[in-house]
């Protein structure tokens, strides 16, 4: 993702509608054209996005309608989801998605305007926050949240990372407005400058933190799931499109859950997919989209998420983004409801995401092994250290998912035991008697004995 809906800046939400392009809303005859504003690189919208495109399943649904219109698909790509908003409350969008700092945003401009727009299903979640992480470079001497006081921090404003690093700060008892010199920086500017060393952290959205891992571009500072409070991505629909083409919009939910049927059932070859379409490389793709990966993608709107969506108003406002947000009124899951079915509808409401677990992804092949603990993913990667293109294993703290040769290992007895952070690693030492942080390398020489 490298672009979560991101910076969305009062400045840029409230640049004339004049200035928006768009796609008519029909055309000739009997054709009804849809158009669909998309990230591709915010890789938690794809079931709704990239994936989706590439499967044409909701240009099958629409063919399907047979309902004396011809459909087509206008699919427009963005980095952000302001300029998508922008676009919604133009009318020249009909279905967005978006991550939910920026979803609230979208809430707000549409009443503003006079355009209400409606949260109408959920793509890619985490219920404790993981998607958003705080990385430093790797050769940085900062080893905690605590250490970030008068430091740089790049992040973009008005983002659920933005959201996390604010929330973050304050119980580690830093004021986020004072305490750190705060930049607000798109996420390519922002790696940019992390790197170049003119910031000391960068407090970016899945799938930045894991790509700057992946390369070894910088490590991880703050786990977001320590926060323990729901993220999420979504689908918002203009209420006036949904009123008028109500049939057309339970089809691309439709498409939508058939998409994320895909991804659970085939998570590897939808990670190739998403990674074709953006030049991500897949190993970081399959880092929050994989079958126990950090996000877990359902269309349902989860109670837990809606009451997260309200917790994050406080925190816009405080901003001075946005002022109140009638969150009731801007959700809306009627649609999804009867596209899903009622029955299935209020199982999936329940249902969790699946638990963490240890994989490797051995080169070539088109599926991922599992292991029961950390431990043996780390003898089979010691016995085939040449035939690896990726191994996960999940935080003993929090459960996120991060690749094994970035995560901090921590020795307990015979437990070998991975961490996203240095300090989560330290916490557990200090708690624990006789554990201690040790290198990878000699992680992976303890399974081995």
């Amino acid at each position: 993702m490298k672009h979560k809906a991101i910076a969305v800046s009062a400045a840029l939400l409230l640049l004339p509608l004049s200035a928006c392009g768009g796609s008519a809303q029909a055309g000739g005859g009997n054709t009804v054209t849809i158009t669909v504003g998309y990230q591709s690189k915010t890789i938690n919208t794809v079931t709704a996005g990239t994936l989706l495109r590439s499967l044409g399943y909701f240009e099958q649904q629409l063919n399907a309608l047979h309902d004396g219109h011809t459909y087509k698909v206008d699919w427009q790509d963005y980095a952000t989801g302001a300029p998508i908003t922008a676009q919604m409350t133009a009318g020249k969008i009909d279905i967005g998605s978006m991550g939910d700092f920026p979803l609230l945003l979208n809430a707000a401009r549409g009443k503003q305007l006079g355009q209400p727009t409606h949260l109408v299903s959920v793509t890619g979640y985490n219920l404790r926050g993981g998607l958003n992480t705080v990385v430093t470079a790797p050769g940085s001497k900062l080893t905690s949240l605590t250490d970030l006081k008068g430091k740089k921090v790049s992040t973009s404003i008005g983002s659920a990372a933005d959201g996390t690093l604010v929330r973050a700060l304050q119980r580690a008892g830093i004021d986020p407005d004072k305490g750190i010199s705060k930049l607000n920086q798109q996420p390519a500017v922002g790696a940019s400058a992390l790197s170049a060393g003119s910031v000391d952290a960068l407090s970016q959205f899945v799938a930045w933190p894991g790509l700057l891992a992946y390369q070894g571009k910088a490590k991880a500072l703050y786990d977001g799931a320590e926060l323990n409070l729901p993220t999420f991505h979504g689908v918002t629909a203009r209420e006036a499109f949904a009123k008028q083409r109500p049939t057309v919009l339970e089809a691309f939910l439709k498409a939508q859950a058939k998409a994320t049927d895909y991804l659970n059932a085939h998570p590897v070859t939808a990670a190739e997919k998403v990674a074709e379409a953006t030049g991500l490389p897949a190993e970081v793709v399959y880092l929050y989209n994989g079958a126990h990966g950090i996000a877990s993608f359902d269309p349902a709107v989860k109670p837990a998420l809606v009451s997260a969506l309200k917790e994050d108003v406080s925190v816009l406002k405080a901003a001075k983004l946005t002022g109140d947000v009638d969150v009731d009124s801007f959700v809306d899951d009627q649609y999804v409801k009867k596209a899903l079915g009622g029955t299935d509808y209020t199982k999936r409401l329940t249902v969790g995401p699946a638990p963490s677990a240890s994989e490797v992804w051995p080169k070539g092949a088109e599926k991922t092994t599992g292991f029961g603990s950390p431990k043996e993913l780390l003898a089979y990667v010691g016995k085939h250290s040449g035939g690896i293109r990726a191994a996960y294993v999940p935080d003993a703290t929090t459960g996120t998912l991060w690749f094994a040769d970035k995560a901090v290992w921590v020795a307990d007895g015979e437990q070998l035991l991975p961490f996203v952070t240095q300090a989560t690693a330290q916490a557990y030492v200090g708690a624990h008697a006789g554990a201690q942080v040790i290198g990878y390398s000699e992680a992976l020489r303890r399974a081995a004995s």
